[in-house]
């Protein structure tokens, strides 16, 4: 599988030297007019030293970091190349994970894609991040790519976080103010989080404590006697619960969306089709109900073991976004409507249908600072048919409603070589927050940044568990 990969990014430059060749006129029926190429190269490298206050531990490993922009481009067809140089996207090349799962996008590749021009049609293939939506950062309408959260370090840089996906994108510019797109995503890949070490989520450490407790307060409900037994049977279920996701690889998971924007006076306006998958999985437990009725039997009738499962929730979304400048904001708007399978909110292992909307703006105020607010949401609808039990429900113990509100204050000095910078992230309903301060100097082709980062409130909450993570770093960045 790993010479399939090496042979498949060979056949992709290879089509793409074949096309420009085509493109440079070299056999008989040359055009014309001959098209103009050109290259381009960039890109940097960094090393950056981050100090974690709770265990006062520097990271060391994997402090080197690069990335390499190749792209050739022309009138006719452009190759976009980019690619993330670092000790971990090197050892990943030896993980089979890639070769197997064509779900998953190796950590090497930034983008690589096909750019032709056809008239007022673009078509996109290949690697690419792609981003819908008009809002600042990760709005309800920007669905195609999936989010790296390994490492909530560089959780502001929302484009860098984004994993690239294989893509068919297609763009028709109807006027000078309207476009539609369209794009096909063969398979599917979810936010990617850490399955081990510091930034490791709750949610996805305690699934084995949690189905555990969830199967035996159910069996208290449907028939006490059996705890006993039951407790001693399962006790020892948790060191075995597979925690695998489902491979997402086929046409099964595929995802397809429609998207349309133009202008009407001084605004602009979006409305969008999305169907595909959420990203994140529901996490429920199977057969509860019949191991408990098995046991509840005398004498007690064989029956296979309750076995978790994740699966990830197919949907249909319904959006519209606006933006335009009132007052001397520029308010930036989404709303959408995602209907899942579940229509009736009582599919445990599915997400119910919900509602998601954001709403934001920046502005210039006094003496140079420059403040930017959004605020997202999301409203589960159904939301008196969840069950309490989380092996019954994979929505038991969750609110209605979720509500971030990113808030961030810039100012620079020094003819803009100097920025100071400080962005707030409050989960409203969890209480809790991430607060990152940061101070940045571009000298020539040098960057210089300290940041910090402190996890506060609710320790159970999705920022507020990752409390022994606060930390400060240094960074140098040369960009060529």
């Amino acid at each position: 599988m790993k010479k399939s990969f090496y042979l498949t990014i060979i056949l992709f430059v290879f089509l793409s030297i074949t096309a420009y060749t085509q493109d440079f006129g070299f056999g008989f029926d040359e055009p014309e007019e001959a098209s103009s190429v050109s290259f381009n190269l960039s890109g940097e490298v960094s090393a950056e030293f981050p100090f974690y206050f709770n265990d006062f531990e520097f990271v060391w490993q994997d402090i080197l970091r690069g990335r390499l922009n190749f792209n050739v481009l022309s009138n006719r067809i452009d190759l976009i190349t980019s690619f993330n140089l670092s000790y971990e996207s090197f050892k990943e090349l030896g993980d089979s994970k890639i070769y197997t799962d064509s779900s998953y996008t190796p950590l090497l590749i930034d983008e690589l894609f096909v750019r032709a021009y056809i008239g007022p049609v673009n078509i996109e293939a290949g690697y690419r991040k792609l981003t819908w939506g008009k809002a600042d950062s990760s709005g309800p309408l920007d669905v195609t790519n999936p989010i790296d959260f390994t490492d909530l370090r560089h959780i502001t840089d929302a484009r860098a976080r984004k994993i690239a996906r294989p893509m068919l994108h297609i763009t028709w510019n109807a006027d000078s103010f309207s476009k539609l797109e369209g794009v096909f995503i063969p398979n599917f890949a979810g936010h990617r989080f850490a399955s081990a070490g510091r930034w490791t989520p709750n949610q996805y450490s305690n699934m084995p404590a949690v189905a555990v407790q969830g199967i035996l307060e159910r069996a208290s409900l449907i028939n006490p006697t059996v705890v006993p037994t039951l407790g001693s049977i399962i006790g020892s279920m948790a060191s075995v619960f597979s925690d695998d996701f489902p491979n997402t690889s086929s046409l099964d998971y595929f995802q397809a969306g429609l998207r349309y924007t133009s202008t009407f006076g001084s605004a602009d306006f979006g409305l969008q089709y999305f169907y595909g998958n959420l990203f994140r999985p529901s996490f429920t437990v199977d057969g509860v109900d019949n191991f408990i009725y098995a046991l509840s039997s005398f004498p007690p009738i064989p029956f296979p073991l309750p076995s978790p499962q994740l699966i990830y929730t197919r949907y249909h979304q319904f959006g519209v976004d606006y933006a335009q400048v009132l007052y001397g904001f520029n308010v930036r708007a989404e709303l959408a409507f995602n209907l899942t399978e579940d229509t009736n909110g009582t599919e445990g292992s599915l997400h119910n249908p919900f509602i998601a909307w954001s709403l934001g703006f920046d502005r210039d105020l006094f003496w140079g600072i420059n403040i930017n607010i959004q605020c997202n949401e999301t409203i589960r609808l159904f939301n008196d048919k969840i069950d309490s039990n989380p092996v019954i429900d994979s929505e038991a113990g969750t609110n209605m409603t979720n509500t971030r509100l990113t808030t961030q204050l810039s100012k620079k000095f020094l003819r803009d070589n100097l920025e100071t910078k400080a962005v707030f992230i409050w989960d409203i309903e969890n209480s809790d927050c991430y607060i990152i301060p940061s101070v940045s100097y571009m000298y020539k082709d040098f960057l210089f940044d300290l940041t910090a980062g402190f996890f506060v409130g609710n320790k159970d909450g999705e920022l507020g568990q990752y409390w022994k993570n606060s930390f400060v770093r240094f960074g140098v960045t040369y960009k060529f």
